[in-house]
């Protein structure tokens, strides 16, 4: 009976430890949410392993805590004085639906849909597009060690996604 019983308390210990990183995990994705709608974006290089990747399709990649934070500095930016003018978020708000995370250990991978309303060179736009993750647990924390973004469309709200070019927000 005690060999049983500790099978079993060892699959719940293993049943518990397997929510506990699922919520971890939730966590750190809400989290890079909320520093993005509340403009922390100086706070996001902590979600990632120092080697961490960022593949924002068209707008951009970054390898490292270094590049990432030069990335999203850069997106609200007002350019210095002589420096060109480049194309920038001034606000923005994300929503995250149907997180889904498969764990394997220390590792895991997951993805989310986003619907975004940014406004984008002074103008508003509507986002949707897919996060696709992987992550990482380091020293009992769980961080991105890659997050891509999949678009779907970006496009001014006057006009909608009713059109062919659907990706109309451009760093360049």
């Amino acid at each position: 009976m005690a060999t049983d019983l500790e099978a079993r308390v060892r699959e719940l210990e293993n049943m518990v430890q397997d929510l506990r990183d699922r919520e971890a995990i939730r966590d750190l994705r809400y989290r890079y949410h909320e520093y993005v709608n509340e403009g922390k974006f100086a706070d996001i290089p902590s979600l990632f392993t120092a080697d961490g990747e960022l593949d924002f399709a068209h707008l951009g990649k970054a390898t490292g805590r270094k590049e990432i934070a030069g990335f999203f500095g850069a997106l609200n930016r007002t350019p210095a004085a002589g420096e060109k003018e480049r194309p920038r978020i001034t606000w923005v708000k994300q929503f995250i639906h149907n997180h889904t995370i498969k764990l394997k250990g220390d590792r895991g991978e997951g993805f989310a849909y986003l619907e975004a309303k940014p406004i984008y060179n002074g103008e508003a736009f509507l986002v949707a597009a897919r996060y696709d993750d992987e992550y990482v647990r380091q020293d009992g924390e769980w961080k991105f060690k890659k997050m891509s973004l999949v678009p779907y469309f970006m496009v001014p709200l006057k006009e909608g996604w009713a059109q062919e070019d659907r990706l109309k927000m451009r760093t360049h």
